[in-house]
């Protein structure tokens, strides 16, 4: 470890990974790129939270079918969401019988998760992990603004939560199995938490945007 850095000597491979994305964020671009495009946002269920917990549930099971494997073969789960006690990974993870470990960090929970899976498989004590997170633009905005149902006016500038979900299958770098993929993880940087006063809770680029100008080497 250097600083904030871990570096991994094994250099973990991202051999597989799952996605699904709603009908907002597929309209452009990112539609022809991700596992299941949905037409609709509730993605069959009566409720937001539902829809996010299923899609997250799709985007560990797919990731799992295109790395070719069973879901016996998983030794850990990683994820998080945006909800209270992050229940959409914990619901997720219900489903399934490997272990599960939570994380959360907002915007910044698949690249925790993908860092904390890393480290496992790293060190040698699980061979694969999926690491995974979702969320949803409406259950997202009852959570953390007003629910839809008040019908607020959003803002211009208001920023908007995804709705979508994605998994990625990590193994060991010096295993026979890396050389199903070229992407390696070589390393994470754990930041820490810098509090800007930003009180818009419509504006969450204002409180992320200045971090981009601090990152260190």
């Amino acid at each position: 470890m250097k600083g904030h850095t871990v570096q991994f000597q094994s250099k973990p491979r991202i051999v597989a990974t799952g996605t699904i994305a709603g009908p907002k964020e597929c309209a452009g671009v990112v539609g022809k790129f991700v596992d299941k495009a949905l037409s609709d946002d509730t993605f069959g269920e009566d409720t937001y939270e539902k829809a996010e917990c299923k899609m997250l549930t799709y985007a560990v099971r797919k990731a799992i079918e295109n790395g070719g494997y069973t879901e016996e073969d998983i030794d850990l789960l990683v994820s998080g969401d945006l909800l209270n006690q992050i229940i959409s990974a914990s619901f997720t993870a219900r489903d399934f019988d490997f272990p599960f470990l939570g994380v959360y960090s907002a915007c910044a929970t698949m690249a925790e998760s993908m860092a904390v899976a890393a480290a496992l498989v790293d060190g040698g004590y699980i061979r694969k992990a999926v690491a995974a997170t979702g969320s949803h633009f409406s259950s997202a905005e009852r959570q953390y603004r007003y629910p839809l149902e008040l019908g607020n006016t959003r803002p211009p500038q208001a920023q908007w939560t995804v709705t979508g979900a994605g998994a990625a299958l990590l193994v060991d770098g010096r295993d026979e199995l890396a050389e199903k993929s070229p992407v390696s993880i070589t390393g994470a940087t754990f930041g820490r938490v810098v509090d800007y006063g930003i009180t818009d809770v419509n504006n969450m680029g204002a409180a992320m945007a200045p971090f981009m100008g601090i990152i260190e080497p």
